[in-house]
């Protein structure tokens, strides 16, 4: 992702996950513009609880009220997302309708950086702002205390992005993969 950010010019990111001055400021450096959007933050903490049904079923997540106060682009169209951690921290409900979202968002070409937990529990799982670095690394600092929701596997990935064009998983350290995708 670091050489496609590098070799093109004018690229649209949207980066999902806490706002991290250093992007910014990395991406900007670099002649790309930057738009964030803390999806975790405001899944976990916002009020998107919908009333039970009428046969008393539990409440749950009002996906398009959240998108449409959330998630609204202003018909921006982005070239690349970087997800990062994301999909593991998010409620179920919310995880098909973003990635929908973030299809719709997107130019044909445009690539996402996702970033996948191998583990539920355990080293290596806290949430984390993510800092995008001139090397092969990326940093990371711990942000709020949220716990990994689910652990996805490359097959439920693939399903999951199913309507992107191709898909490439790599096995970082820490307990972590990351996938390219592309539209």
């Amino acid at each position: 992702m670091l050489k496609y950010l590098r070799e093109q010019d004018g690229l649209r990111v949207l980066d999902v996950g806490p706002t991290s001055p250093s992007n910014i400021n990395f991406l900007t450096a670099l002649g790309h513009s930057c738009y964030m959007a803390d999806v975790v933050h405001e899944a976990l903490t916002g009020d998107w609880s919908t009333l039970p049904d009428e046969e008393g079923g539990a409440p749950g997540f009002d996906v398009g009220r959240f998108i449409d106060q959330t998630l609204d682009f202003g018909g921006r169209r982005f070239d690349v997302v970087l997800l990062w951690t994301t999909l593991d921290y998010i409620p179920q409900a919310l995880v098909q309708p973003l990635i929908d979202h973030l299809y719709a968002a997107m130019d044909t070409g445009g690539r996402v950086l996702a970033i996948f937990h191998t583990k539920a529990t355990g080293p290596n799982t806290a949430y984390c702002r993510y800092h995008l670095t001139d090397g092969d690394s990326i940093e990371m600092q711990e942000s709020e205390p949220h716990p990994v929701l689910r652990v996805y596997t490359n097959r439920t990935i693939e399903k999951l992005f199913s309507r992107f064009g191709n898909y490439r998983f790599f096995l970082a350290k820490d307990n972590l993969y990351e996938v390219i995708i592309t539209r």
